[in-house]
C-alpha cells in the first residue's frame, strides 16, 4: 500500500526506515525500505571484476568506493524527493556474492588479492576435502581456497588471523563484529543443520591438516562466528558510519542483521525458504536452489549443500556462466544499430532481440553455443572460451541465434538440475526466478521453464533482488514478534496476498531444449579444444 510523501517523511525523520546493501558481481545496490517493506529509494554503482595475474578479483579500494557511491546515490534521492537528510535507520544489513577468499593478518591487512567465486583454481583441494569430509566442497567455497593455498604452500598462510567473505568483510568494517549469517557460512565451511554452526567433526578433520602443515593458527580461530536470521549482529560503529557516509550525516548505533550471501537474499526476495520451494538467480552466474525435505542419498560433485538464512538444508546447482556472453552479443548488435544511424535504447534493444528467441525453432535450428567466459565446474572446465558454432545445414537466423544464446546460458545448470530431479527424486512445486535473465517479461521465464521442465514464476519484489532481500532480513531483526520464525514473517507480513506471474513449461519448448541439450553435451569436446588451442 503506497504511502504519501508526508508519511514517508515521518518514517525517515523518526529513523524507522531500513537499509540494505548488496554487492553483486556487476552492480552494488543500496535500498531503503519502510516498515511495510516497500521501497523508498535505491542507489546503484556499476563495477566489474578484473583478471589480475590470472585471478578474478576486485580491489578493496573499489569495494569501498562502491559502498560509498551506492549509499550516496540512495541518500541523494531521499533528499531530493522527500527533503530529508538520511541520518538514522531502524536496522541495516549487508549482502554480497558468496564464496571466494579474503584473508587478513592481525593488523587487518589483506594478505592476498580477493579471489572471487569466479576462480576455478582449487580443484585438487575441492576433491581432497570432498573425500575427507564425505561432503561436497565446491571449488568456490572459502575452505577450498584455503585448502588449495595449503597444498600450494603459499607464503601468506602463517600470517592468517581471519578469513571471511565479501559480506562478512564489510560487516566487520561497519560493526567491528567478525560474524556471518548461516546461509553465507554454508558456503564457507560445511554446516551442521542441527547445531546451526560449522560441522564439528569436519572442523576436527581439517584441523589435523592444519597441524600437519605446522601453521600457527586453528581453523576454529580464523572463521567468523555463525548467526541465524533474527540474531543480534552488532551495531554501526562511528568508524563504520564514516566509512559508508563520509559526510558524517549517517549516525552510528543502527542495529545490524547477520550478513548474508546472494543465495540467501535471493531466497528472501522470492519467498523460497519453505520445503519444496525453489528459486533461480540468473545473471552473470546462475544458480538454482531447492529447499530439501530430506538429505540427499549421496555426495554429488555437481550439487552444493547450503542452508536458508534460518539454517534449513538447501541443494544448490551453481553455474559460473549465464548472461555475460549474450550481453556481449547484444552490445555488438547495439553498436551495429548505431553505426547504421539508429537510436535504440538499451531496454528496447534487449526486449526486441530476446523477444525474437521465442519465435525461433524449438531446437534453435541446429545451432550450438557455449557462453563459457570463465571455467565451468559442472561440465569440468577450469577455464572457458565463449564459442559459437554451426553446421552447413543449420538454420542460421537472428531468431535461432538469440534462442541458442538463451538456451546455452542454462546448459550447465540443466546438468545439475537433472541430478536433483532424476537421480535424487527431489520434488519441486514451483521455481521462482529473479535476476537480469528475467527482465524481459516472460522470455526468461519461458526459457527457464523449458530448461527445467518446471513452472517458473516471478514476483514483483524479485526485481529488487538481494538488496531488498537483505533489507527484509534487517527488518526481521528488529520487527519480529517473540517466537516468530522467518518463514512465518515472510508469509504473514511480507508476501501476504502477493501472487507471482506463473509460466508453465510449453511441451514444444521442453522437447526443443532437450534436443539442444543433447547437442550441447556432444559438443563439449569442441569447447575443450577451444580452451586448449585459443
Amino acid at each position: 500500500m503506497s504511502k504519501t510523501i508526508k508519511e514517508i517523511q515521518a518514517i525517515l525523520e523518526n529513523g524507522q526506515a531500513v537499509i540494505g546493501i548488496e554487492f553483486g558481481s556487476t552492480r552494488i545496490k543500496a535500498i531503503l525500505i519502510d516498515p511495510d517493506h516497500e521501497v523508498i529509494a535505491t542507489g546503484n554503482y556499476d563495477w566489474e571484476n578484473s583478471r589480475v595475474d590470472n585471478i578474478w578479483t576486485y580491489s578493496l579500494e573499489e569495494i569501498t568506493k562502491g559502498l560509498q557511491s551506492s549509499y550516496r546515490n540512495m541518500a541523494t534521492r531521499v533528499s531530493e524527493r522527500y527533503g530529508v537528510t538520511l541520518r538514522r535507520a531502524a536496522a541495516m544489513g549487508i549482502s554480497g556474492m558468496m564464496h571466494g577468499y579474503l584473508v587478513f593478518d592481525q593488523q587487518g591487512r589483506l594478505l592476498t588479492p580477493f579471489r572471487t567465486w569466479r576462480n576455478n583454481i582449487t580443484q585438487p583441494a575441492s576433491e581432497e576435502l570432498t573425500q575427507l569430509f564425505n561432503y561436497p566442497v565446491p571449488q568456490r567455497w572459502n575452505i577450498a581456497h584455503l585448502g588449495q593455498a595449503m597444498l600450494n604452500n603459499e607464503p601468506h598462510l602463517p600470517q592468517i588471523d581471519f578469513m571471511t567473505t565479501l559480506a562478512g568483510y564489510l560487516h566487520w568494517k561497519l560493526t567491528g563484529q567478525k560474524v556471518i549469517g548461516i546461509g553465507e557460512a554454508s558456503g564457507v565451511f560445511p554446516i551442521d543443520i542441527h547445531t546451526k554452526t560449522y560441522d564439528a567433526a569436519m572442523l576436527e578433520k581439517f584441523g589435523r591438516r592444519v597441524s600437519e602443515c605446522h601453521l600457527p593458527w586453528k581453523i576454529t580461530g580464523i572463521l567468523p562466528r555463525v548467526l541465524s536470521a533474527g540474531d543480534d549482529a552488532g551495531q554501526l560503529t562511528e568508524s563504520g558510519a564514516l566509512l559508508i557516509d563520509p559526510t558524517g550525516n549517517l549516525q552510528p548505533g543502527i542495529p545490524f542483521c547477520p550478513p548474508e550471501g546472494d543465495a540467501g537474499t535471493g531466497m528472501i526476495a522470492t519467498n523460497s525458504i519453505a520445503v519444496r520451494t525453489g528459486n533461480v538467480s540468473a545473471g552473470t552466474s546462475v544458480f538454482a536452489m531447492v529447499v530439501l525435505e530430506k538429505e540427499l542419498s549421496r555426495v554429488h560433485g555437481e550439487i552444493d549443500l547450503v542452508t536458508t538464512p534460518e539454517g534449513n538444508l538447501v541443494a544448490m546447482v551453481h553455474s559460473n556462466n549465464c548472461t555475460s556472453d549474450y550481453d556481449a552479443w547484444i552490445s555488438l548488435f547495439g553498436e551495429a544499430a548505431r553505426a547504421l544511424g539508429a537510436q535504440v535504447t538499451k531496454p528496447a534493444l534487449y526486449d526486441t532481440l530476446l523477444g525474437l528467441a521465442l519465435e525461433g525453432d524449438p531446437d534453435c535450428g541446429g545451432l550450438l553455443s557455449y557462453g563459457y567466459l570463465s571455467g565451468e565446474h559442472i561440465t569440468g572446465f577450469a577455464a572457458g572460451r565463449p564459442l559459437f558454432v554451426r553446421s552447413a545445414n543449420s538454420t542460421f537466423n537472428l531468431r535461432n541465434f538469440m534462442r541458442v544464446n538463451l538456451f546455452t546460458s542454462l546448459g550447465a545448470l540443466k546438468a545439475g538440475f537433472n541430478i536433483l530431479t532424476g537421480e535424487e527424486g527431489v520434488r519441486v512445486d514451483e521455481i521462482r526466478g529473479h535476476g537480469g535473465f528475467f527482465k524481459t517479461r516472460k522470455v526468461g521465464q519461458r526459457i527457464m521453464a523449458a530448461a527445467l521442465d518446471t513452472p517458473v514464476s516471478v514476483l514483483e519484489t524479485a526485481g529488487e533482488g538481494g538488496a531488498w532481500g537483505i533489507a527484509v532480513l534487517a527488518a526481521f531483526r528488529v520487527q519480529r514478534s517473540q517466537g516468530e520464525t522467518l518463514t512465518d514473517y515472510l508469509a504473514g507480513r511480507v508476501f501476504a496476498g502477493q501472487a507471482g506471474i506463473l509460466v508453465k513449461p510449453d511441451p514444444a519448448d521442453v522437447a526443443g531444449f532437450n534436443d539442444f541439450y543433447a547437442r550441447y553435451l556432444r559438443g563439449l569436446p569442441i569447447e575443450r579444444a577451444a580452451v586448449e588451442f585459443l
